[in-house]
């Protein structure tokens, strides 16, 4: 069983957390005269002259009914990159620690361990963009802090063999992150189920994707209450903005919407997947389980830039590793997809 505690930093031991007007006092009252905040209010309506609730509690407690995940087990940050830059806070020793990465995979966890100075050791991905165990295994040592597990992946979009997953959550004593941004758009059961058995599993997911959240920048953590205990001290105060938290709330009631989009999206990739793998010049187009696809393409930067020049934006992911000719094309509208279609037909 691993002890969280032996994997912290020892200056995140130490911490003493700032304090803020808002966690010194919860409940209600007539007058707040705490914060040093504009007591006659803001120049808009509604006013926004008070500070947010710095735990988001209204939040988690509906996400818990939607999740089913208490909320001393969920952390929410602005985005998932605050999630990732606050793990590699309070658990990699700068110039020392290392992490594991599957490559291709989502490029912030490597610009995040630069960023603190943390070593990553990149496994690739077998031919079918799955998890090399052994390979995995021999980057490992005592300095090995995290191991990062995208799922669906991104950018090849595909879902990774679930055994393949605990094996690593099974074996390995440090941190394992799952990042769930696209889980959504797959049949895969999500990681939050097996929280309980392992206290080094983190999930990630986020408001972006499926909840069609991505301007308003929110990502969840569900973990054990000691990390995201750990991760609460750290965060600033206030992350997450009160206009942000009133806007989530309210999207939160519209799971039914939600489900159907979901449900549209999914119909739609699986559409557009058959139709541009007819297409002449198209290599393959590889299985997902996200709103994307990977397509390997004849002259894909060619057709890349032909393609801006007439106002439709894809990603060239051909300098990714494994990736070479891919254009990775999220789902769009039907008649976005439409569009698309007629021009990768002319080439």
């Amino acid at each position: 069983m691993t002890d969280i505690n032996l994997l912290l930093r020892d200056n995140i031991k130490k911490l003493i957390p700032y304090a803020s007007a808002r966690d010194e006092f919860s409940g209600t009252a007539r007058i707040f005269l705490d914060a040093n905040e504009n007591s006659l209010g803001s120049p808009i309506t509604p006013s926004y002259n008070r500070y947010p609730d710095p735990l988001q509690i209204k939040i988690k407690e509906r996400l818990t009914e939607i999740k089913g995940v208490l909320p001393k087990h969920i952390f929410l940050g602005n985005g998932s990159d605050e999630c990732i830059d606050l793990l590699y806070r309070a658990f990699c020793n700068p110039g020392r620690d290392n992490v594991i990465i599957h490559t291709p995979t989502y490029g912030m966890y490597e610009v995040s361990a630069h960023i603190h100075d943390i070593e990553v050791r990149r496994a690739a991905l077998t031919e079918d963009f799955q998890l090399d165990l052994e390979s995995m295994e021999k980057q490992i040592d005592e300095h090995t802090k995290i191991i990062w597990i995208c799922s669906p992946n991104n950018p090849t979009g595909n879902s990774l063999n679930r055994q393949d997953v605990e094996v690593i959550m099974n074996n390995f004593e440090g941190l394992v992150v799952i990042d769930e941004a696209y889980i959504n758009f797959s049949r895969q059961q999500s990681f939050i189920r097996e929280l309980t058995e392992y206290p080094n599993l983190v999930v990630l997911q986020t408001l972006s994707k499926a909840w069609g959240l991505a301007g308003l920048r929110v990502g969840m953590a569900f973990a054990s209450d000691l990390i995201i205990g750990v991760m609460n001290k750290i965060k600033p105060p206030y992350n997450i903005g009160q206009a942000t938290q009133e806007i989530v709330l309210k999207a939160l009631e519209g799971t039914t919407r939600v489900n159907e989009m979901i449900k549209e999206i999914v119909q739609m990739r699986n559409e557009l997947a058959e139709k541009i793998s007819r297409l002449s010049s198209v290599m393959n187009v590889y299985p997902s389980d996200a709103n994307f696809l990977l397509v390997k393409i004849v002259r894909a930067r060619n057709i890349y830039e032909d393609l801006l020049s007439k106002g439709i934006v894809v990603r060239d992911r051909s300098s990714a590793p494994g990736c070479s000719d891919c254009l990775r094309i999220t789902v769009g509208t039907k008649e976005q997809n439409e569009q698309l279609l007629n021009i990768l037909s002319q080439y």
